[in-house]
């Protein structure tokens, strides 16, 4: 049946993996979620979103990974799904994720799939929603999805959907390692930190998490995950530290994790680290800017 949808318009973009250089949970919600503190930082390992407007109305998805569902139960599906109806998009879509960002690791990639899905029917359909709305599409999609339509470096507050903009540091050399054989759900993450980080934080108060965070280019990582995921599953501590004995400045969890990455200064340095961890996925990348990444994905918050 899909092969026989023809393709009315296509196109190709990225949709890149985060880091969080800082993460703080302050406390749970009345609302069962967590209000956070955080600093999300895009970076270069992405996945591959073809999207394209077809005669036949229905979304037609395709991923590279066959564990991976394409129906409503995917979020490239539901962003697709949420924004058309939002834009009275007539046509159906066709589309096919590539994926490369590893999946339970950490990393957003199914937060930057979705935000990729909502920039790529704007772009096919040459269509516009005031930001505020797409913001608010976004968040209801994932807690993470509204960064990923800004991309670059970001203050999150709330649940971590509440973003501010922070101004770009310098390009930094990153090793991500993605252990074998070890995801971390998020829900499962939280549920271990909740016991034990609830932190007596007021909730408005941000100026000592920017006074914390404000100024770190690869030094003094901090993520409250760590200690009850690592408890959990050793082999990320012996990761972390075995790339702070291979030259890393620092090391952390990636998010909720289980993946975990070391920033580099010197690419090479970088590059040989890598190698020493055989049995693990490991990707070289680079930190990118937020003018870069609406550069990459042909379009920009306005």
């Amino acid at each position: 049946m899909r092969r026989s949808v023809s393709a009315k318009k296509s196109l190709r973009l990225p949709a890149f993996a985060k880091i969080n250089p800082c993460l703080h949970i302050i406390a749970k919600r009345p609302d069962g979620y967590h209000e956070l503190r955080t600093i999300f930082q895009t970076i270069s390992l992405h996945d591959t979103l073809e999207m394209s407007l077809v005669p036949e109305s229905g979304i037609f998805l395709e991923t590279s990974d066959p564990a991976l569902p394409t129906g409503r139960e995917n979020l490239v599906f539901r962003a697709i799904e949420a924004i058309g109806s939002e834009l009275g998009v007539s046509e159906g879509v066709r589309a096919r994720l590539e994926k490369r960002i590893p999946i339970a690791r950490g990393l957003g990639g199914g937060s930057s799939d979705a935000a990729a899905a909502l920039i790529g029917m704007l772009r096919l359909t040459k269509k516009q929603l005031p930001l505020a709305k797409l913001v608010e599409i976004a968040a209801g999609l994932g807690a993470d999805v509204p960064f990923f339509l800004f991309g670059g470096r970001a203050m999150a507050v709330n649940r971590g959907d509440e973003i501010y903009p922070l101004p770009d540091q310098p390009k930094r050399t990153v090793v991500v390692v993605s252990p074998e054989g070890i995801g971390v759900s998020t829900k499962d993450a939280y549920e271990w930190a909740s016991a034990e980080l609830t932190k007596d934080v007021e909730p408005h108060k941000l100026f000592g998490f920017c006074a914390l965070c404000w100024s770190r280019q690869g030094s003094g990582l901090l993520n409250d995950f760590e200690s009850p995921v690592f408890r959990r599953h050793p082999r990320l501590e012996e990761i972390r530290a075995g790339l702070l004995k291979r030259g890393a400045v620092d090391a952390a969890l990636a998010g909720s994790g289980s993946a975990v990455f070391g920033i580099f200064r010197n690419p090479a340095q970088a590059r040989r680290s890598a190698r020493e961890f055989p049995e693990d996925s490991v990707f070289v990348v680079e930190t990118i800017s937020r003018a870069k990444y609406g550069q990459a994905v042909g379009w920009r918050a306005r």
